[in-house]
């Protein structure tokens, strides 16, 4: 995983003029003039595959534009890679301020002191969302609107935070020991984590104003479907994953490495939006359950290609603290057998309504023992309280994860000390169609 991530840095490409700022480059020697992932070769060149003076141009623009990015994204030393056989003052000058921040950078003092934000699906359609009959208190309580996760989102970035993974920070040792790493970020920058929960759409929330899967886009990126008040469905940036992609295309220096963040699926309803349990819809007539794991992996294998990361979020939203030791062994296996094989392994579990298995004292017992058996090397429970908690042992890595949703901004507005305020100011992200509809 750590290599493969290593290698999907390289090769993201991002605005041009954003990463000018970010390393410091002057746009007109040492950047490309280009709005998608491709370099633009000179008119006057000539196209060759032969080695060509054209071929070795594009190759060096490239080259050049993928060390900026990883500069922009604080992998120093592939940005200078990059830039190994080049040639050039640009190229000299750009090595010299890239080996200039690795040496000003700093490593995070605590990984246990790093945040952990999460939300639910974002609702598009506030106005359908709110005045839903069965679940609109629901909504009001749990959900944000895709208007203030973009708000949340720009006020993390403007008080320095930066997107991290959970094998950023930690990873198994040579021993098979659970250990931290060095995160190196610029002084004043700040390692936070970002999830989503029950990443299915699920039945219950049709025509509700939510985005209804994911799907790829024209341009090979992640991006949704999404069916509007006249019924009509479009495709665009309806969920966390799309919003945060435009959002670190645009601010290239919100990303570690190419982070993203974790999404947290369960496998009843299927995932990402399509009908892939064989339990639930192995003999609906009307779905085809193998197409709808086809077209669910293809996402699954591109949100990874991008940045995301995935957890299991149990296949029945099942609560951990309660379940019986059969309930909980039963449902680990239909994971394994339903969701695993359309998103890959993973060792992330979160634990649904934040119920864990212990509270601050060390895991131990048949549960901890069944999960770790089954890969699980980082855990997540939900404590409102402190901007940041974790825990490591050798066997495993917890960390605590806010809740971002109506409940906890309610709790903030009249709360001066509420943990939120070490994120976003809540007057200024609260979207008026709560007031709107009562709530």
């Amino acid at each position: 995983m750590w290599a493969n991530r290593r290698a999907r840095v390289t090769v993201l490409l991002t605005s041009t003029a954003a990463l000018g700022m970010l390393v410091g480059c002057s746009s007109t020697s040492e950047t490309t003039t280009s709005s998608s992932s491709e370099s633009v070769t000179h008119p006057s060149s000539t196209t060759s595959a032969d080695g060509t003076p054209a071929s070795r141009t594009q190759h060096r623009h490239r080259s050049v534009e993928r060390s900026r990015t990883a500069a922009a994204q604080y992998d120093y030393r592939g940005a200078l890679q990059h830039l190994e056989g080049l040639e050039g003052a640009d190229v000299d000058r750009l090595t010299t301020r890239i080996a200039a921040q690795k040496k000003d950078a700093v490593e995070w003092a605590d990984n246990a002191q790093i945040p952990h934000l999460f939300f639910h699906s974002l609702i598009v359609d506030a106005d359908r969302a709110f005045v839903s009959p069965d679940s609109a208190q629901g909504y009001a309580d749990y959900m944000v609107t895709v208007e203030e996760f973009r708000a949340v989102l720009a006020s993390v970035h403007d008080k320095g935070y930066v997107l991290v993974n959970p094998d950023d920070f930690a990873r198994e040792d040579a021993q098979g020991e659970m250990t931290y790493v060095p995160i190196t970020l610029p002084p004043g920058k700040k390692p936070l984590v970002i999830s989503e929960d029950d990443v299915s759409y699920y039945e219950y929330m049709k025509g509700d104003g939510f985005a209804t899967n994911m799907v790829i886009g024209d341009d090979g990126a992640v991006t949704n479907t999404y069916q509007d008040a006249s019924g009509t469905s479009v495709e665009g940036a309806y969920d966390m994953p799309a919003v945060v992609d435009e959002f670190v295309r645009k601010h290239p220096d919100f990303s570690y490495r190419g982070s993203k963040g974790i999404l947290a699926l369960t496998g009843y309803n299927g995932v990402l939006g399509y009908r892939t349990s064989d339990i639930e819809y192995g003999n609906d007539p009307d779905i085809d359950v193998d197409e709808q794991k086809r077209r669910a992996t293809a996402v699954a294998d591109t949100l990874k290609d991008d940045g995301w990361v995935f957890a299991s979020h149990t296949w029945g939203h099942t609560n951990v603290t309660d379940a019986s030791m059969t309930r909980l062994t039963a449902d680990t296996t239909k994971w394994k057998d339903e969701v695993a094989p359309i998103i890959g392994d993973t060792d992330l579990m979160i634990f649904p309504f934040g119920a864990d298995i212990s509270g601050v004292a060390p895991y131990n017992g048949p549960k901890y023992q069944l999960l770790k058996d089954d890969g699980f090397d980082f855990y997540f429970g939900i404590d409102s309280s402190t901007p940041a908690w974790g825990q490591l042992t050798g066997g495993y890595v917890r960390q605590a994860r806010i809740n971002v949703d109506g409940l906890s901004m309610a709790a903030a507005k009249t709360n001066d000390q509420h943990v939120l305020h070490d994120f976003f100011d809540v007057d200024e992200v609260i979207d008026p169609a709560r007031a709107e509809h009562g709530f």
